[in-house]
């Protein structure tokens, strides 16, 4: 049985994508016979119940990197998993310097990275002229020996997983000689699907809202955020119910993330509240907060229409998008830059400029009183999101990591021999 070991910035679920993202990994890998360990910071072990969430650092400085080289070398997984996402590690960078202190330390198992965001965001040290460190950068990477943008952290790493095209065609851009290393596997969604009969969660949820069993529910699904674009969702639902007075918006998730904490969080969480009241949408819009998956996914089983107004755009790196697919939903999404490719426009969902509210009520409008449309966006996104499974996601995990280590014993009886 393989026995993995993954780095997590944070390991904190119900208020972290990527660690949310990791904990359901974990899981589809223990169903493959992948045991998996996780090596995280103290404060985040502590608030998980799991004895295989181990406390290894106090922080990710660089005060902490050989007490991180130590505990990986000490653990006896097969393999080292690194869980990359720059806010998980409040964008501290001596993380990048891990694998060749590894290796200089004496490890010799395979290292795996998986970069969640990519191409956005690069270290700028005060100090040193920019004209220099962007020759450096690029010295470097060009001869393979670290990237612009993760330092040693990919140019380390023995297969490096992207989770999305963007950050995969940024990656084969600035190092083409990566190429055998770089795997994409798509995301998953981001909650289970929990059985219910879809009229009897449809009652439900209206029940629970106070609303009128034959309202039309409106969902937003995913962590509240300022960038999520629901101020622009909320003055296109000001202009929805005028024309359709049955329409109800139901804000489905928590506002407290890694992103957005305590007093960030309940200052946004009451400005929300204020403006649904200033535009007298008290009684049409509500607010959930933190749902267990359960309730979360009998809410969207409930619900008619999806709608992920995101300010950057959304692509199929959000499982916000793959959780409404999954449940059956149609929905309306405002379009990244460049746009996504394995997004297929019209085919797949309603996709609309971003941080316009003009075109957000359009496209609620056009839809909401279309059955017919809303019912062929459904099955297409049904079909697609079908492609999307953590058993899937999982065995083609496996599959790298045992390429990895055959590679690794191959070598090892070579040099034994």
């Amino acid at each position: 049985m393989t026995t993995i070991a993954i780095i997590a910035g944070t390991y904190q679920p119900d208020r972290c994508g990527t660690a949310h993202y990791t904990a359901y990994l974990r899981q589809a890998l223990a169903k493959q016979g992948v045991n998996s360990i996780v090596l995280t910071t103290q404060a985040a072990a502590t608030a998980i119940d799991d004895p295989n969430v181990k406390g290894v650092v106090t922080d990710w400085g660089l005060s902490q990197i050989l007490s991180l080289v130590r505990a990986v070398k000490s653990t006896a997984a097969d393999l080292l998993h690194i869980q990359h996402a720059a806010g998980t590690y409040c964008f501290q960078r001596p993380i990048f310097l891990l694998p060749p202190l590894l290796r200089i330390f004496g490890y010799r198992k395979p290292i795996v990275t998986t970069v969640h965001e990519y191409g956005w965001w690069e270290w700028q040290p005060k100090g040193i002229p920019p004209q220099f460190l962007e020759w450096l950068k690029m010295w470097g990477q060009q001869r393979g020996w670290w990237d612009r943008e993760d330092g040693f952290l990919l140019t380390g790493s023995d297969a490096i997983i992207t989770t999305n095209a963007e950050a995969e065609s940024v990656i084969l851009k600035r190092m083409p000689n990566y190429t055998d290393r770089l795997h994409r596997i798509a995301i998953a969604a981001n909650i289970t699907v929990v059985p219910i009969d879809r009229q009897q969660a449809r009652q439900q949820l209206r029940q629970q809202f106070g609303w009128l069993s034959d309202s039309f529910v409106v969902v937003f699904f995913g962590f509240v955020h300022p960038v999520k674009g629901i101020e622009y969702l909320l003055s296109a639902f000001r202009q929805v119910v005028t024309q359709q007075p049955l329409a109800r918006l139901l804000l489905l998730g928590g506002v407290e993330s890694l992103a957005l904490q305590a007093e960030a969080a309940k200052s946004y969480w009451d400005r929300l509240q204020l403006l649904v009241k200033e535009l007298h949408l008290s009684d049409r819009v509500s607010m959930t907060g933190y749902v267990s998956g359960e309730t979360a996914s009998h809410y969207l089983s409930g619900a008619d229409l999806g709608v992920l107004p995101f300010n950057h755009g959304v692509t199929l790196k959000s499982g916000s998008l793959l959780a409404l697919m999954a449940h059956g939903l149609p929905v309306i999404a405002t379009r990244s830059t460049p746009p996504d490719p394995d997004l297929l426009a019209e085919n797949l969902l309603k996709l609309i400029p971003t941080r316009n509210d003009t075109a957000l009520t359009e496209a609620l409008l056009k839809l909401i009183p279309d059955r017919a449309k809303c019912d062929r966006l459904s099955a297409t996104a049904s079909q697609l999101s079908d492609r999307f499974t953590w058993s899937a996601i999982a065995k083609a995990h496996d599959n790298i990591y045992q390429q990895l280590l055959a590679t690794k014993n191959s070598k090892f009886k070579v040099t034994t021999s």
